[in-house]
Formats: structure tokens, sequence, C-alpha cells
């Protein structure tokens, strides 16, 4: 929803937020989570603006919200309501109201740093009981500055300055994070500066509603809070989709020639797009994929590309639309090739009709309102598209990736037969139990995959750290490497033992890398082998459809599972008996188990 996407109209939000909610509650396949929302200060309004956000990244949130200023007795020794709640994940909304001992001028070094010992030790306890009752998610935030300093400058610099004892608090805090995978913070620090200090902490709505910032800045915080949320369960978007002309660089380089552009440091409008392209080019290293829809001839495109003064070169694009076709249908185009979702991708054009072309034609799209080149990049940064809660190897690799998969599609047109192709991969296989260090990537895999993806569960890490260690279950995960190179971690299934010999599969995911490469058929064979060690006689599949796994309709039918029943909804419950015997299905990937 274009409302809500950066820069709010908070007016708007705050009037209409019944009205949005009700329209978002109309989406198909909302993923439902429990949030516990502990606040050291009012947080109704967090938990509605929150709640909107959250339903437009398709998660549908039931809040638990304790008592004003309860938070660290709802933690810490619990109350039943909470207990039965449940929660799958804790926001712990405290800020610089909630600091009970600053320093003073009158304290010894000594007594300061008793002073942040014990406010850090009582946010720890808090968080190793949390931890320690419930299989849960924490964010908390850090603290916020205050809008004053009594020793002016050295307020930053001085052990008895508030802002000093701010910071290294903050600083322990982000110690614990990095130290729990399990744990992020919510930088209302960051928040609160670009928002305005003195406007966030307006005295006014804390005096009158006990709210420790403005109301017109909850928006701001919430929306925060749920871009940590949709990261954790698999919201992100995946790539960018880029015009040319007045977008990475400044003019129109098939009237104005290469020579005109604007970009570089000669001038200043040049500069203001090479940061830019320096900025997206950045974004590869987390994994997402760069793309290129103009309108444009594709010589004149390549052309700007290679501009000397430019960042992005052609080879930094996984696909290049620069042709007369409609956007709309180039970005169609391009979700195909990739095997993508369209509502994977953000599309940044300077022209606005562009823009609303897209939008209307192209469901789940995100085009943000970009208006002068110097603000793209706030723009885009501060919607959060690319949010990072969990961070593995293949990100760092990931367009290399899908260039290899290109090089494979060149290489499979040389055959006649599909399956002499897949031989000439050479394709090599581990498939095992979970091991601690591809956790992450699990976890990452479970939320992000989408078409291929039987039941749609999503699992935060914290759920696949509970079924690692839970002898209940049966927990293969999957690499595939070939003569292109290695793809890691592709695929997962979670199978769930239940009356000593039934195995019922909770989650079957891979990766759209690897599609149609047989490797389903070699992970089913380490599952009924391994299920035949547990004694097991019958394995159980289940198939829920959605919008996007489509194409896993009749996946368990060409599995050779039965068809047991089939609801209204085209929810498909399969067995497969093995008790009488089970013959390998894979015969072209060599599998090292």
């Amino acid at each position: 929803m274009k409302e809500l996407e950066y820069p709010f109209d908070v007016a708007y939000l705050m009037k209409n937020k019944k009205k949005i909610k009700r329209e978002l509650l109309l989406k198909s396949g909302l993923l439902e989570k429990k949030i516990a929302i502990l606040g050291g200060s009012t947080t109704s309004e967090i938990k509605n603006m929150l709640e909107i956000f959250l339903l437009n990244y398709g998660i549908k949130p039931t809040f638990y919200e304790s008592e004003y200023n309860k938070f660290y007795e709802d933690a810490v020794f619990g109350n039943e309501e909470l207990n039965n709640f449940n929660p799958d994940i804790i926001y712990i909304h405290t800020t610089n109201r909630n600091i009970i001992q600053y320093p003073t001028m009158y304290d010894s070094e000594k007594e300061i740093e008793e002073k942040l010992k014990f406010e850090y030790e009582k946010y720890k306890k808090i968080w190793d009981t949390l931890f320690s009752k419930w299989n849960v998610t924490i964010i908390q935030n850090n603290f916020e500055y205050l809008y004053y300093r009594l020793l002016g400058n050295k307020d930053a610099s001085d052990v008895h300055g508030k802002i000093n004892f701010i910071t290294r608090l903050n600083q322990k805090f982000y110690e614990y994070a990095s130290n729990n995978k399990n744990f992020f913070i919510n930088d209302i620090n960051y928040i609160s500066s670009c928002y305005g200090l003195d406007k966030w902490a307006n005295q006014f709505y804390w005096h009158m509603y006990k709210y420790a910032m403005e109301v017109p800045a909850i928006p701001y915080l919430s929306f925060n809070i749920a871009n940590i949320i949709k990261s954790i369960y698999g919201k992100n978007k995946k790539a960018f989709v880029l015009d040319l002309d007045n977008t990475l660089w400044g003019g129109i380089v098939g009237d104005d020639g290469v020579e005109n552009l604007a970009i570089g440091p000669e001038v200043p409008s040049g500069q203001v797009y090479t940061e830019f392209q320096n900025y997206l080019k950045e974004h590869k290293s987390l994994g997402v994929i760069l793309n290129v829809n103009s309108k444009n001839e594709y010589e004149n495109a390549i052309a700007g590309l290679n501009h000397p003064a430019g960042t992005l070169k052609p080879e930094d694009f996984i696909i290049i639309k620069a042709n007369w076709n409609p956007k709309n249908v180039n970005i169609k185009e391009i979700a195909e090739e990739l095997n993508l979702g369209a509502d994977s991708f953000v599309f940044v054009d300077d022209n606005p009709a562009e823009r609303q072309i897209c939008r209307d034609y192209v469901e789940g799209l995100s085009t943000p309102e970009i208006d002068v080149a110097e603000n793209y990049i706030r723009i885009i940064d501060k919607n959060g598209y690319f949010e990072t809660t969990n961070f593995s190897d293949e990100d760092l690799k990931k367009n290399e990736l899908y260039k290899d998969n290109a090089k494979r599609s060149q290489m499979m047109a040389t055959f006649d037969n599909y399956e002499d192709y897949l031989i000439s991969l050479k394709m090599k296989a581990e498939i095992t139990s979970f091991k601690p260090i591809y956790l992450e990537r699990i976890s990452q895999l479970s939320n992000k995959s989408n078409q291929f993806n039987l039941t749609t569960k999503r699992y935060s890490l914290a759920d696949i750290e509970a079924v690692n260690n839970d002898d209940n279950y049966i927990k293969l995960y999957g690499k595939l490497e070939d003569i292109f190179g290695d793809n890691g971690v592709i695929t997962v299934v979670i199978g769930n033992i239940k009356n000593t010999n039934e195995l019922h599969i909770d989650l079957w995911i891979m990766s759209c890398r690897v599609l149609k490469r047989n490797m389903e058929f070699a992970m089913l064979d380490a599952l009924v082998k391994e299920a035949k060690k547990r004694n097991i006689k019958t394995i159980y599949g289940y198939y829920y459809p959605t919008m996007k796994n489509k194409m896993v309709n009749n996946f368990y039918d060409l599995q050779g599972f039965e068809e047991i029943s089939c609801d209204q909804a085209g929810n498909k419950v399969y067995k497969l008996d093995i008790s009488k015997g089970y013959i390998n299905k894979n015969n072209v990937i060599e599998v090292n188990e």
C-alpha cells in the first residue's frame, strides 16, 4: 500500500488507521504471529500503527500489551496471561525515561561505573529470563539522546555527562546483540535523530499521556519495528529494477550523448548520481540483485553504463531490459526470468507516470516516491526494503549465483535430452541433518522461499534452533554444487515423528535457483533412508495452496505419494508407505551423506 511507504502522511495514517486495517485484513495468505509489547511508557498507539504496517507486509499480529511501565515485572516475574499468550516475538519499548540511575557531577568514576552496570544488568536479566522461558525473538529499543545537554558539548565526552552515559549503555546493548542471534536492536537513537530530538521529546505528550515521544513520531517508530519483524519472517525485497536516464545519471543518453551525462565529480549534479550508484552497488554485498528497466536503445544503455565516471557497469546487473516495451511488461519478464515473484522487486524510476503505471499493473511491486536526485538515497533507505536481521555466505555470492544460472541456461540449450544435460552438470550434493553453522541460512531459506514451499510455514532462527534440539524431528538440509559453482544450502525438509512410526512433513522448501535439477528426488531418497533408521513406516505430506506456490500443487503426486484427502480450499494430505519398499528416484546427482 503506497500510503504505508516512506515518506508518510502522518495525519492521514492516524486518522484512517481503522479503515486501512480493514482493507489490509482482506489480503489472503497472511502469516499469523503473536507479539508481546512490554512497555516502559504508553504503547497503545504504537501497537495500532505497528499492526497496520505488519499487515501491509503480509503479517497478521495478535498482541499482548503490558500494563503501563510493567515491562520489568512481566519479563522477570511473569503472569498467567503472558504465559498463556506464548509469544513469537517480544518487543521491549523502553526509552531514556526508563533510565533510573543517571550520573551526577558529584559521582566518582567508580560510582558511575556502578550505575552503568546496574542499568545494563537490569536489562540483561530481562533478556536472559525471557530467553530461558520461551523460544522467542526479542526486539529491544536502544536509548535515544536527551533533548538537553547539561555540560553542553562536553556532555558527550565527560564521564559525568548523560549523553556519554547513554552512549556507553547503548554500546553494552550492542555487545549483547552481537552475541545473541535472536536479539535485535530497534535503533530509536537513529530514528529520533532523523526525526529531530526537540520534536521527538515533546514534553506535552509525556506529561499528558505518558508517551515517551510525540504522537506524530509514532508511525516512524512503528514502521522501524515492523521492518525488523518482516525481515525476520522473510518479507524483505530481493532485487532492484532501475531506470537509467535521470535515475542513475543526469540527462538522457540517447539525446545528450554519453559525454554530456551528469555523473562524476566534475559537476555538483554528477556527484549526486555517483553517490546513488555507490549506494546501489553496496547492496550487492547484501545479496540484493540489480536489474535495468529503461526505455532506450540497448546500445545507448550499455554506453551509458560504461561511462568512465560511473560506478555501476553492465556486469553489475543480472538482467538489462533496454527497449521500448511498456515498463510493467519488462518487470514481469524480469521476474519470470529470475523465477521471483514481482513483489520481490523495488522499482526506481524518476518518472511518476511510469511509477504509477507499474504500481497499477504489477501487483506487489514497491515503487518509492523519489523526487529530486539528492533525496533518492534517503527515501529508499528509510523504507527499509532490505532490512538485515540475518546474513549468510550465500548472500555475498547471490549475484554470482544468478549469473551462474544464466550460464546453465545457455548450456541447456545445446542439449536435446534434458537428462543428458543434468548429467553433464556433474552435480554433487551434501544432504545431512542440521548443523549449527547453517541454522541461520536454514531459517533465512524458510522465510524467503515462496514458490517451492509446500506448507507455507515460516521459521525464525529461534524456531529452527528449537527444532534442531528436538529428537522428535527429522531435519535435513541439502547443498548442491556443479561445474559452474556451489549453490550453498538450497533445500530443507523438516519432519515431525508421531505415533512412533509416522513422519509428518512440516516443511519442504527449495530455492528457485535449483528447480528442475532432481534435487527434490535426492532429498526424498535421503529422507526415506533416515526415516527407516527410525522405524518409520508411513510418511505424510501436506500441500497448502497460496498465490505463489501453485507450481508445486502436484509435487507429492510426482514423488509417488498417494493423495488421501483434499478440502474445498485445495489443502491436500498425502501418504507414502515405505514399509513395502522404496526405490531411489535420483540418478543424476552424486550424494554425500
